[in-house]
C-alpha cells in the first residue's frame, strides 16, 4: 500500500504534501449545489462584490475536504480503516477562484487501539495554503491506521 502502517508514522514527524489543487469556480459550485448549501457568498456573484470579500468565496467544508484529500497518497491510501473525527477547524484567511491549495500533515500522537490489536489512533494536525503561503484552513483529525501486516 502506498499509504503509512502505523508503524511507519512517528510523533513530530511533518509531510509536505507535492500535490497541488487549483479551486476553480465549477468546484465551488458544484460543491455548494450537492450539499445543498446556497449561502450567497458562495453562489451569487453581486451579493457577495458587495461584502468585505469583493468576490465569491470557496466554501469551508471543500477546502477542509480538499487539504485531506490531498494527504491521502502520501499518508492513509489503503492503510486506515475510518477517520474518527475532525476536530479544531479554523478557517483564518478565504479561498477565492483560482488559489492553488497545497497540503502539510503533522503526526500530533498516536496510540494503539484498545480494543483491536492490528489497529492503532493516530492525531493528524493539517493545514491547507494558498499558492502565496497564506494558511486557509488548519484541522486536527483523527484515524484509526492499520497495523503493519505480520509476516
Amino acid at each position: 500500500m502506498p499509504g503509512k502502517y502505523y508503524e511507519d508514522l512517528e510523533v513530530g514527524a511533518r509531510y509536505k504534501h507535492s500535490q497541488g489543487r487549483t479551486i476553480t469556480e465549477v468546484d465551488n459550485v458544484l460543491f455548494s449545489a450537492l450539499t445543498m448549501n446556497t449561502q450567497p457568498l458562495h453562489l451569487n456573484e453581486d451579493f457577495a462584490s458587495k461584502t468585505q470579500f469583493g468576490q465569491r468565496i470557496v466554501n469551508g467544508i471543500f477546502t477542509m475536504g480538499l487539504v485531506v484529500g490531498l494527504s491521502v497518497a502520501d499518508l492513509t491510501d489503503g492503510t486506515i480503516v475510518a477517520n474518527l473525527g475532525y476536530d479544531r477547524v479554523v478557517h483564518p484567511h478565504p479561498v477565492y477562484h483560482g488559489d492553488t491549495i497545497y497540503a502539510e500533515t503533522e503526526v500530533l500522537e498516536k496510540r494503539e487501539s484498545r480494543s483491536n490489536p492490528a489497529r492503532g489512533i493516530v492525531r493528524l494536525k493539517q493545514t491547507g495554503r494558498n499558492q502565496h503561503g497564506v494558511v486557509v484552513v488548519e484541522l486536527e483529525r483523527t484515524a484509526l491506521f492499520l497495523k503493519r501486516p505480520a509476516g
